[in-house]
């Protein structure tokens, strides 16, 4: 079965919004697992406008499904990382000033840093997945720079979705194949939602984990966040 893992980094956004301790995060991540949720996703970013570095620990503390932190690997994220070791470390190539992360690695260029980084991961009994577009150069890439996983950037994706699922699709199955074919487990995350969620799962072979956030969060507006995951969830089904 494929994995999912709330993002909440939104949760995080809202709390520091007003200040103080609400929503309060780690009772927010705990919820998620008891509803359903197979991980919790964090992004601490430099400017900590969503989840912040003091938060870690304490959701270290308490999540008991899987812990993926991500993140660009400058050296306080990596010292973050090392002090508090999760089951996952997902790199993504995000600079300081984005929004939101909108590009994968070029696993060629920044092939020796990826490799450095991932054995003092490693070390750490850290699992590393790397974010990257789904082109099969890249993948190899990945592969090469040792990290045990993938995750797919499906922004792409979820863009041309509406207006043609095969050809949004294409690129994604072709990267799943290389994928499996060199032994990197498979991940995904950005823009996933419910309305093109199942379609992404039962057309990418091997799909181990998605990470949603900003969409699930959004969805639980309406739904409730219990009802929220369940929903999620049976969208990672075949129907």
């Amino acid at each position: 079965m494929t994995r999912l893992s709330v993002n909440i980094n939104k949760i995080a956004l809202l709390r520091n919004a007003r200040g103080g301790n609400v929503p309060n995060l780690i009772q927010v991540a705990s919820d998620c697992e008891s509803f359903g949720a197979e991980g919790i996703t964090v992004h601490p970013r430099p400017d900590q406008r969503h989840v912040r570095y003091d938060d870690i620990p304490l959701l270290r503390a308490i999540v008991t499904t899987e812990f993926n932190i991500e993140g660009n690997p400058d050296s306080d994220f990596l010292n973050l990382v090392l002090q508090n070791p999760p089951h996952q470390c997902t790199l993504v190539p995000d600079d300081p000033n984005q929004l939101t992360s909108d590009h994968g690695w070029n696993t060629i260029e920044d092939g020796a840093r990826l490799k450095e980084i991932t054995d003092v991961l490693h070390e750490k009994g850290i699992r590393v997945s790397v974010f990257v577009d789904p082109v099969p150069q890249m993948i190899e890439g990945a592969k090469k720079a040792g990290v045990d996983r993938i995750e797919l950037y499906t922004g792409p994706f979820a863009h041309h979705f509406t207006t043609n699922p095969e050809m949004a699709m294409a690129d994604y199955k072709k990267a799943a194949e290389v994928a499996n074919q060199i032994g990197l487990g498979i991940n995904a995350g950005h823009d996933l939602n419910l309305e093109n969620l199942n379609y992404f799962y039962e057309n990418c072979p091997g799909l181990l984990e998605v990470s949603i956030g900003h969409a699930l969060i959004s969805d639980a507006l309406y739904y409730g966040l219990s009802n929220t995951i369940k929903m999620y969830r049976n969208r990672l089904q075949t129907h």
